[in-house]
């Protein structure tokens, strides 16, 4: 037995990303507001300014891509169409969407942008497979 696709390990390796990236953008989020209002119903929003802030807008913008990037690593697993090309794909998007909420948080100018396009040309890697 071999174990899964290194393609699937992978993808559950973007899930601890984004767990980590939620876990992150909440305690930021909370850490400016009160116990009180975190344990009430909540129904006032509390605005994120700042750090807390860019950690929840990476957030959000990963589970804008992550749907489209898991989908297309289980369609390329599911067609067999893996190859080195799924397997840097892969790579690329999980690196670059770790490295995404560090560079939004640190606010230093186009690292952020270069982190995105690393992890969608990643995505576009895997994409691209389908089709050949």
């Amino acid at each position: 037995m071999h174990g899964p696709a290194p393609e699937l390990r992978l993808l559950a390796a973007a899930v601890v990303v984004g767990v980590v990236q939620l876990v992150w953008a909440t305690v930021a989020t909370r850490a400016q507001g009160d116990l009180k209002w975190a344990a009430g119903p909540r129904d006032e929003p509390m605005p994120a300014i700042g750090g807390a802030a860019r950690l929840e807008r990476s957030f959000l913008n990963f589970m804008e891509t992550f749907p489209l990037h898991a989908a297309v690593v289980i369609v390329a697993y599911l067609a067999a169409k893996l190859s080195d090309l799924t397997l840097w794909g892969g790579a690329l998007y999980v690196i670059g969407r770790a490295f995404h909420p560090i560079f939004y948080l640190t606010a230093i100018p186009y690292l952020r942008t270069l982190a995105w396009f690393v992890a969608f040309a990643g995505t576009v890697m895997v994409t691209t497979t389908i089709f050949l």
